[in-house]
């Protein structure tokens, strides 16, 4: 039995510190939307870094906050990487934050005077142009807040527009991302034990539910990763993600992870994973939390990346000749050179 569950009046929330990361945003927000499945007051606490959160949650059945997946860098793959290998942990919720950064300098320091430049891998990589106008060389941070905290002289800092005033130091930019509109989604976690009584109460709000869920195939071959599919998709299971992780050390064997609108409890999510199951393949339920509208935006043409070959679909099925194929290619060199034909 958990202190918490002994009668403890305080929640902990363990969070990526220092004050200033995003995540500290992501556990204020998670504090805020969370306190009546607290049942109490939630106190926000800074970790070094995923792991210290993780244990937290395992050894003294606290709650945490790690950052997921961000709409420019992809997945946070050492935080997904220590989610699929964690005993004793799983999400309950998912926060999201937008994601600016401004330029921090030390007091009296001009960026022309600065060579380096630091934030989180994830900040440094969502910011490369400004880094490349400046000159400036990349130095990781374990988070976006301890770079600013230990901003060295003559090092520029990368950071929510909150660390300047935390830190005491200068901004000379703002908005410097790449990519405007950045957006990070943060998993919060729980023992999973914790897990049942956590979810019976969020059904009290909604039915709509999104799991993640990691499947590690133990035989390889051709179609196994197939078949894995044909299960998921034959129970009418709409996916929303799904990647892969080598298995460390271990060539040619991977992890599974997909993201589904669906809820275990649900029969053709249950009867999905049993015969997963079945087939001798191991499966972990890494996260079961109430889904949230996302966006479904078209994709243009123009948002596409540079080569590869698309044709229309629907003059094809009207035997469009100026479509193809059908008796070939319309650009053959186009065609060998983007297919490798």
């Amino acid at each position: 039995m958990t202190d918490y569950e002994q009668g403890q009046a305080v929640r902990m929330l363990h969070y990526l510190g220092p004050e200033g990361t995003f995540t500290h945003q992501a556990a204020l927000g998670a504090a805020s939307s969370l306190s009546a499945l607290a049942e109490g007051n939630i106190e926000l606490k800074a970790e070094p870094d995923a792991i210290s959160i993780l244990n937290a949650v395992q050894e003294r059945g606290d709650w945490g906050v790690i950052a997921w997946e961000n709409n420019i860098e992809g997945y946070v793959v050492p935080n997904l990487d220590a989610l699929i290998d964690a005993a004793d942990v799983a999400a309950f919720a998912r926060v999201g934050v937008d994601v600016s950064f401004d330029v921090f300098v030390r007091p009296g320091e001009a960026i022309d005077d600065c060579t380096t430049i630091t934030a989180h891998p994830h900040g440094l990589a969502q910011c490369r142009r400004f880094a490349a106008d400046h000159g400036l060389k990349a130095v990781p941070a374990a988070s976006n807040g301890a770079g600013c905290r230990d901003l060295k002289p003559g090092q520029v800092a990368l950071g929510p527009s909150i660390c300047g005033e935390l830190y005491g130091l200068t901004r000379v930019a703002t908005a410097v991302e790449d990519y405007p509109g950045a957006h990070t989604d943060f998993l919060v976690l729980a023992p999973r034990g914790d897990m049942p009584a956590l979810l019976e109460r969020l059904r009290e709000r909604t039915d709509e539910f999104e799991s993640i869920v990691t499947l590690i195939p133990l035989s390889t071959g051709p179609g196994v990763l197939a078949n894995l599919l044909d299960v998921l998709r034959d129970a009418g299971l709409n996916m929303t993600s799904f990647i892969s992780r080598p298995i460390k050390g271990r060539g040619g064997t991977y992890s599974f992870i997909a993201t589904m609108d669906a809820a275990p409890w649900q029969d053709r999510f249950r009867s999905a994973l049993t015969e997963v199951a079945e087939h001798g393949d191991w499966v972990k339920t890494l996260a079961v939390y109430p889904r949230q509208e996302r966006p479904n935006p078209p994709v243009y043409a123009w948002s596409l990346p540079n080569g590869g070959v698309r044709l229309d679909p629907d003059a094809i099925a009207e035997n469009d000749a100026n479509a193809t194929p059908a008796g070939g290619w319309q650009n053959e060199a186009t065609t060998r050179k983007e297919l490798l034909w």
